[in-house]
Order: C-alpha cells, then structure tokens, then sequence
C-alpha cells in the first residue's frame, strides 16, 4: 500500500510542475488544474472501488488540509518577504498597497456579511463577519506566481497588496473570533493591541538574532534549521495569540534588506557574503517547499469536495452576489488613486489558500452548518478565471505592441 501512495504522491509533484508550465505560458492559475486533479482523483478512486468517504475520514482526523494551509502560508508569506525591497523611493507604493488592501478587505467583509445576514436568517453578525473575512482575503498563494510577467512597479504593487491582506485578514479574523467568545469588548481590544506591539518588538529583536546567529554558522545543514526554528516560533507564537504572521514577514524583510537594517554599530557584526549565500539559498528552498506544500494542499482539498454542492441553486446565488460584491467593493478602494492598468488591477483579487485555511479554522462555536462549501469552491474557481483573462489581455496587449515595433 505505501508504494502505491509513494507513486501517487510523485504523481501528483510531476503533473503540478507540468500544470505550472502550463499556467505561465497561458496564465491559468496552476490552483485551479490542481484542485481539478483532486475532482477527477476522488472519481477516479470510486471507480476502482476504494472508499472515498474512508479516506475523507483519515484527512479529517488529522486536520491535514490545516496543517498544509498553514505551512503553506508560512512559505508564501516568506517567500514574498524575501523578494521586496524596501526604499525611500517605494514608501508611496508600500502605503498605497497597504491602504488599498485594508480598505478593500474591510469594505469586503460587511458587504459580504450582509449578504450573508440576508441569505440566512438564523446567522448573527458575529458569525457573518467571521464567514465573510476569509472571503475578502486576496490569496497571495495565487497572486504571487501570477503576476512574475508584469512590470517591476505592478508585480510589486501586488505582492505588497496581497501579503498585507492575508496579514491583515488573518489578525481580523482571530480578533473577530474572540471578540465572539468574550463577554468584554475592550478588554479583547487591549489584548489584541498589546499582542500586536509585542509582536513587532519580538519579530524585529528576533530577526536581528537569528540572521546573526546563522551567518555565523559553519555547519554545512542550517538553511532548513533555520526554516524549523521560524516554525517554531510561528507556533508558539500562535499558541501565545500573537500575530505570528508578522513575525515571518519581518524576518523576510530584513534578510532581504540587511544593508538597510544593519547600520551604525551593527555593521560591524555583518558578514554580507555570507548572508548573501544565505539569502540566495534560503529563497530557493523556500520557493521549493512553498510549491510541494500548495501542491497538495489544493489536490487534497479537490479531493474534499462534493460536486453535488456545485448543483445547488441557493449556492450559485449567494456566490454571485459575493463575486458582484468583491468586484464593487475593489473597484472602490482604487477610486482615491490614478492607478494606471486600472481594470487589470481589479481583476487581480483571487482567493485561494488563506480564505480555505481561516474557513477550516473556524472555531466549532460559530459552525453555521447552512453554509455549503459549493460557495467557496465558486469562489474560488471564478475570481481565478476573472484574473486569468486580465493577465491574459495584458499579454495580447503586449504581442500586439511587439508586432507593432516590429
């Protein structure tokens, strides 16, 4: 039996680096072959008579789609940390990014949790806003491998944007979950803030420890130590209720911006080649592992779904009203901003990974069990495809104006 999952599992790697080659020369989000792959695998084993509900058990038992999620969103989050740079001359474009992303998420969120009031009359708003936050997340996991073709400024705009939305929406999200399970507001406020602060101290004191530490290091195995220890602390982080997103983002961003970071007296304590070997290597195995992750991920996660939720008519409503919603609410926080390839840019807001993740992570006090997965899968599948025809008439665009100078 363990060969037969060993042969499924490299499969499964090979048909995902195929999917990937297929995405950048048509601009379909590889997500979307591989949540396919996991439909087509789940009939597939049905018909050779294996039992698929035997196998959704096992999945369930150990919660792996959480686990996957989270170790994915650690490695995307990282990887796109170690891809930015900071600058005086990117200040306006990191603040526009982050304005756009917490007024689009937060517009989102009572939209759609108004359109979830209305769809079902037995949810509170409470609930609504704890399902609508996972739904007005952008998904890096998505927007960071799609956009690699777009010029400098806009392939950054969109890192930026999509990495402070999971950031933001995930610290949304868990405040909104205690703000439901505690009887005082203000104290979850203070507790919130004060995590937040703590966090950013601890993030930034960290870093400057752990890229000390490993330059200093002359042991040839440390790159994937060093990825166990931001683990470790992510964890614990977690289990503290600490924004622990912050703490990998912050560690991203000074690795890849040490010469800014490491000024005054704390130059003298930097060795850049071998930070730089560090850098080059750690962003490689990252990158690496970040695909082998989302690969599974989202094939175990086809694998899940009943199709039969697809066929639901209340579902294609309340799907099209939140698609309707994403997109006004989208078109509404660029309003303040000339934002040149402006229909482009909206078209750019797939959800994905996050939103699956904070949608599994919803504590067992405010399941709402009138809320159909078919939704998600909508989601899903139509912003992907919504933002696959945007790249893709960039690219017409393009080859025209190629054929144009030619």
């Amino acid at each position: 039996m363990e060969y037969y999952i060993i042969i499924a599992a490299s499969l499964i790697i090979i048909l995902s680096y195929l999917f990937n080659m297929v995405s950048d020369k048509s601009s379909i989000p590889s997500v979307l072959l591989l949540i396919l792959l996991g439909v087509v695998g789940r009939e597939l084993i049905g018909l050779l008579g294996v039992e698929k509900e035997r196998i959704l058990e096992i999945f369930s038992r150990i919660r792996i789609l959480e686990v996957l999620g989270t170790l994915g969103l650690i490695l995307i989050v990282l990887e796109a940390a170690l891809e930015l740079k900071i600058a005086k001359d990117k200040l306006k474009l990191i603040s526009k990014s982050f304005i756009i992303a917490l007024s689009g998420l937060i517009l989102c969120m009572f939209a759609i949790a108004t359109i979830l009031i209305f769809s079902f009359k037995e949810m509170d708003w409470s609930t609504a806003l704890i399902y609508a936050t996972p739904l007005s997340i952008l998904s890096s996991a998505i927007v960071i491998p799609s956009v690699v073709n777009l010029n400098e400024k806009d392939e950054e705009f969109h890192i930026y944007e999509s990495t402070f939305s999971d950031i933001l929406g995930i610290m949304i999200f868990y405040f909104l979950v205690e703000l439901g399970s505690s009887t005082s507001n203000v104290m979850v406020l203070g507790d919130f803030t004060f995590g937040l602060v703590v966090t950013i101290v601890l993030s930034i004191i960290l870093s400057y420890v752990l890229i000390y530490v490993f330059q200093n290091l002359e042991t040839k195995v440390k790159l994937f130590l060093m990825i166990g220890v931001l683990f470790l602390l992510f964890s614990i982080g977690k289990l503290m209720h600490l924004s622990s997103l912050l703490i990998i983002l912050v560690f991203g961003l000074i690795l890849n911006n040490y010469k800014l970071f490491f000024v005054g007296r704390l130059k003298k304590y930097l060795r850049p080649m071998a930070i730089e070997n560090i850098r080059e290597t750690f962003l490689m195995i990252t990158i690496e592992s970040a695909f082998v992750v989302r690969t599974f991920f989202f094939v175990i996660f086809g694998f899940s779904i009943a199709l039969s939720t697809l066929l639901d008519i209340k579902v294609a409503i309340i799907s099209a009203a939140i698609l309707i919603v994403i997109y006004v609410t989208r078109v509404v926080s660029f309003l303040p901003y000339k934002h040149e390839n402006l229909r482009r840019a909206i078209s750019i807001a797939p959800r994905g990974l996050i939103t699956l993740l904070l949608f599994y992570s919803i504590p067992d006090e405010f399941i709402f069990e009138g809320f159909k997965s078919g939704i998600l899968l909508f989601i899903i599948i139509v912003t992907s495809l919504v933002m696959t025809s945007g790249l893709v008439k960039k690219d017409k665009k393009n080859d025209e104006e190629i054929s144009e100078v030619e």
